[in-house]
């Protein structure tokens, strides 16, 4: 299974972190992976506030995630964290939603001080999942061009992506080889 779920919890219809994520699953697609791309626009603000676990929208995403291999997870900073939205999903979906699946997650925000979000707000929340979270990129919004076909423009953190991204496929392809030698 070569499928990977890229989940933006940016609410904003314009958003940095979205425009990354979009890029990156774009890149992974070139490496043959099929990608499903989950905004947490897409999912009612009733259900996510009245902890819908069982609406049709949460229960779509649950089954993507579930039959994904990786997932990459993505958001701005808010008040030193990731978005409420993205934890308001989190909150209704089963608790080992992640179990056994690599994740990358990314983080952009204004400031360098917001670094720390990475390591303390949103790996913590991944490994609750049971998630197998990688390093991670934190990136600067200046350090992204929404108008770019290649949005991140930081040669330092392009170099950082790469290096990520390639990590990330490496071990997704481990884990296929892994599966196809257990399936004989």
């Amino acid at each position: 299974m070569r499928e990977v779920a890229i989940i933006s919890g940016s609410p904003s219809l314009s958003s940095r972190s979205d425009r990354v994520l979009k890029y990156l699953g774009e890149l992974l697609e070139r490496e043959h992976f099929t990608i499903k791309h989950i905004s947490i626009r897409e999912i009612s603000s009733d259900d996510l506030f009245q902890g819908n676990y069982d609406s049709p929208s949460v229960q779509q995403v649950a089954k993507t995630l579930n039959e994904a291999s990786g997932v990459i997870v993505g958001s701005p900073v808010y008040k030193a964290a990731y978005s409420g939205v993205l934890k308001s999903l989190f909150d209704i979906l089963p608790q080992d939603i992640l179990q056994h699946k690599p994740v990358l997650p990314l983080i952009t925000g204004g400031s360098p001080s917001h670094m720390l979000a990475l390591e303390y707000t949103m790996k913590p929340l991944l490994a609750t999942l049971k998630g197998q979270t990688l390093k991670g990129i934190y990136m600067l919004d200046c350090q992204i061009d929404k108008q770019k076909y290649n949005p991140i423009v930081d040669e330092d953190i392009w170099n950082r992506t790469k290096k990520q991204l390639s990590y990330f496929i490496e071990i997704l392809k481990k884990q296929e080889a892994t599966t196809v030698i257990t399936d004989l």
